[in-house]
């Protein structure tokens, strides 16, 4: 949703976004198409269509809705293009209905026979992170189709604001996930003071960006999101990637590593550790952000969705 909404304001044509999710009250979107949720099951029977997809159950009440909402949008609004992010079973729905479709790649190893159909058949793929730093093998045959945006964050173009005082320096910002989990151990250090958002024990803050921006150094997963306001933010990081499908945090976090944007930890360091990893992070130049090339990133992916639709519209004319 966050991606989608930096994104979108910056196309031209009017966007309508379908989602089952809370879209926010600031939005930029011409229209909202509620989709139902198609994760309620409690019997859950074929999901992958014996191996070729992800999700696509047998006889799932919420599944059919869903996806018969999609076609009656598209038999209405007839859509220029659709930015799919990331079903493969959406994406290759609405291209069998004649849509032109843009996929939002993830990273890790997407080698799977679904990911391998939807990249094929995608007008453009659209990787919001810096193909100078990473450039997957399973992404190379669909290179021509392919844009390395950057990462896109919300934060983008905002101020900085200055240190508040002197008692923010040794503060350790701990960004937890909306799922819980993440962030729930805190270590005490005589040099450090820790603070944590989300998760199931800190609070959840809407704009955490006075928080990315006072902390001395921030300890966040490696989700794309979060990756991405650390880089607008420009702070000393520690990583800490969680298990996903396809090992795509672990990915992520590999890559930062390797170019030295941020110290990473394969799992929570114990407490005779935190000293060294946040030593280590302070030392980073955190100018190298600038190489996760959030800066224009939501208008370059914008410029790639209406240049695809631009296209395939020309094409048929």
């Amino acid at each position: 949703m966050a991606r989608a909404v930096s994104i979108s304001a910056h196309l031209q044509r009017p966007v309508t976004a379908l989602t089952s999710r809370t879209v926010p009250q600031s939005h930029p979107f011409a229209e909202i198409i509620k989709l139902p949720r198609d994760d309620d099951a409690l019997v859950v029977s074929e999901p992958t269509a014996h191996g070729a997809l992800h999700w696509a159950p047998h006889h799932d009440p919420g599944y059919s809705a869903r996806m018969q909402a999609l076609a009656r949008w598209v038999a209405d609004a007839q859509p220029e293009a659709c930015v799919v992010d990331v079903s493969v079973e959406v994406a290759m729905f609405l291209r069998l209905l004649g849509v032109p479709v843009i996929v939002v790649a993830l990273p890790g190893e997407r080698t799977d026979s679904a990911h391998v159909l939807v990249h094929r058949v995608a007008d453009h793929i659209l990787a919001a992170w810096p193909g100078a730093l990473n450039s997957p093998h399973w992404l190379l045959p669909h290179a021509g189709k392919t844009s390395y945006v950057g990462g896109v964050s919300r934060f983008e173009g905002r101020t900085r604001p200055p240190k508040r005082h002197d008692s923010d320096e040794g503060r350790v910002l701990v960004l937890g996930g909306a799922g819980g989990g993440f962030g729930d151990q805190t270590t005490h250090l005589p040099d450090a003071t820790w603070q944590v958002l989300g998760g199931e024990t800190g609070p959840w803050v809407e704009d955490p960006w006075r928080e990315i921006c006072a902390a001395d150094v921030v300890v966040s997963h490696a989700g794309q999101n979060s990756i991405a306001d650390l880089a607008a933010a420009g702070r000393p990081a520690v990583v800490i990637p969680q298990p996903r499908p396809f090992g795509e945090q672990q990915a992520t976090a590999e890559v930062l590593s390797r170019h030295g944007l941020a110290v990473t930890s394969a799992g929570w360091p114990s407490p005779e550790d935190w000293p060294q990893m946040l030593h280590r992070a302070r030392s980073i130049d955190t100018t190298q952000w600038g190489r996760w090339q959030v800066q224009g990133a939501a208008a370059r992916a914008a410029d790639a969705i209406e240049a695809t639709a631009a296209r395939c519209r020309m094409a048929t004319s």
